[in-house]
This record gives C-alpha cells, sequence and structure tokens, in this order.
C-alpha cells in the first residue's frame, strides 16, 4: 500500500509580488504548526525531460550575510547528499571544499563592503 506525504509552502506576497513571509510545514515529518522561512531553495529533477526545475524565493528579511551562510550550508548539504547517492567521496570532498571557499571569499566580500 502506498503511503502519501505532504510538504507544504506559503508563500505571503507583498503588493510588488515580493515574498514578504515564507511559513511551512511536514505534518508526516514532525513538523506540525507552520514554521517561519526567510528563503527556499526548492530543486526538482523531471526525469523525462533530464532538467532541473527550480523555486528560489527569499524574503526582503534575509540578509546579505544570512544569504552567504544559507548558500554554504546548502552547499554542503548537497555534498552529503551527493555522497549518499553516489558514494563517490572525491567528488564530494570536493564539493564540500568548494563550499568552504565560497564562504570564505563571500564573507571576505562583505566585510571589504562594510568598511
Amino acid at each position: 500500500m502506498a503511503y502519501r506525504s505532504n510538504i507544504n509552502i506559503q508563500v505571503e506576497l507583498d503588493e510588488e509580488k515580493v515574498p514578504a513571509t515564507i511559513e511551512w510545514n511536514a505534518p508526516d515529518g514532525g513538523v506540525e504548526g507552520m514554521q517561519q522561512a526567510k528563503a527556499i531553495l526548492l530543486g526538482l529533477w523531471d526525469g523525462d525531460e533530464k532538467t532541473a526545475l527550480r523555486i528560489d524565493l527569499w524574503t526582503g528579511k534575509m540578509m546579505v550575510d544570512e544569504m552567504n551562510d544559507f548558500f554554504y550550508q546548502s552547499l554542503f548539504q548537497m555534498a552529503d547528499t551527493y555522497l549518499r547517492a553516489t558514494k563517490n567521496e572525491a567528488l564530494a570532498k570536493e564539493m564540500k571544499d568548494f563550499a568552504k571557499t565560497f564562504h570564505d571569499k563571500a564573507t571576505k566580500a562583505l566585510e571589504e563592503e562594510g568598511k
């Protein structure tokens, strides 16, 4: 018997159609109430078209330093996912090294901008 699970995402837009709030929950995953988020990166794979589809949203409350951390953590976690899926330790390590380099450069650029 197949089991169905839901992940719910609600986006409230401002008058310029920019995300004002992002809320989500996953009742079957133990997340009952709506949770707040400042950004979301959602990737989907269309196996028929062999195409990646994405939805990238962030609110006006998302600060640049938070976006830098969000991308660093997302890249790092993608490396873990890639390793679990492919068992390719060398490429997963390379992805993590890139994530660290990215974060260092992004942090430095933000610091220099603030000077």
